[in-house]
């Protein structure tokens, strides 16, 4: 980093990116936590994070703390909010800038890293270090807002999946039950689902359709100002 021209008198915080990635197993939403493995809050469960480096920005921080800590890679996140309150670190003032991940399971083997990286229920969170409490639920947040006018839901299925997939991922975005005629109606008026000539394999019950999100559909009609709502 080259040496600044100006100098100012004004306080520097440390900065570090902490990132909440969530994953969808079928039955009940998914948060990717690591075990502290040094203090403060050593043994204590918490989001992926860590320190930005010299010439780092928070985003390549982000990917290379998750690389680093659980070794996930090649996975798309977005900045969620940033947390600046001067208590929220007992080393000292730490402005976090969070980010929240979508990633379909199927997709992520978690590697050794430097810390012990595992899946838990969102719903059935350990108690977690820092305000990361306060960051899961931000990004919970702004989950079942966004998944309600953009879908993005589809990043946590696999690329082939049914109608009682896709309605138990909302359900368990959302928090509550909902009808299912009333569901599949709505979803499929959307014309953004391709059902294809395959049917689900290895099920005890009657086989169900399988169909895949037609992204390039979506990017058509959006460009012609079709507005996603559920």
């Amino acid at each position: 980093m080259k040496p600044a021209a100006y100098s100012y008198k004004h306080p520097r915080p440390a900065l570090t990116a902490d990132c909440a990635v969530f994953a969808f197993d079928g039955e009940a939403l998914q948060l990717l936590l690591v075990k502290r493995s040094n203090d403060p809050y050593k043994g204590k469960w918490a989001l992926p994070g860590g320190f930005l480096h010299d010439s780092e920005d928070s985003d390549a921080c982000a990917s290379r703390v998750l690389r680093e800590k659980a070794g996930v890679k090649n996975i798309f996140f977005e900045q969620l909010y940033t947390f600046s309150d001067p208590d929220r670190d007992p080393r000292g003032w730490v402005v976090s800038v969070a980010h929240y991940a979508l990633v379909k399971l199927e997709d992520v083997r978690l590697e050794k890293g430097t810390d012990e990286a595992e899946w838990f229920p969102v719903s059935k969170l350990p108690a977690l270090a820092f305000d990361h409490k306060k960051i899961v639920n931000t990004a919970r947040a702004r989950l079942e807002g966004k998944v309600r006018y953009q879908p993005i839901g589809f990043e946590l299925l696999p690329a082939k999946f049914t109608l009682t997939q896709l309605q138990r991922l909302y359900e368990a975005i959302l928090g509550t039950q909902l009808d299912k005629r009333n569901f599949r109606k709505k979803i499929l008026s959307m014309e953004l689902l391709k059902q294809l000539d395959e049917k689900q394999a290895n099920v005890s019950h009657k086989p169900a359709a399988l169909f895949r999100f037609d992204e390039k559909k979506y990017r058509s009609l959006s460009a012609k100002g079709f507005s996603f709502e559920l």
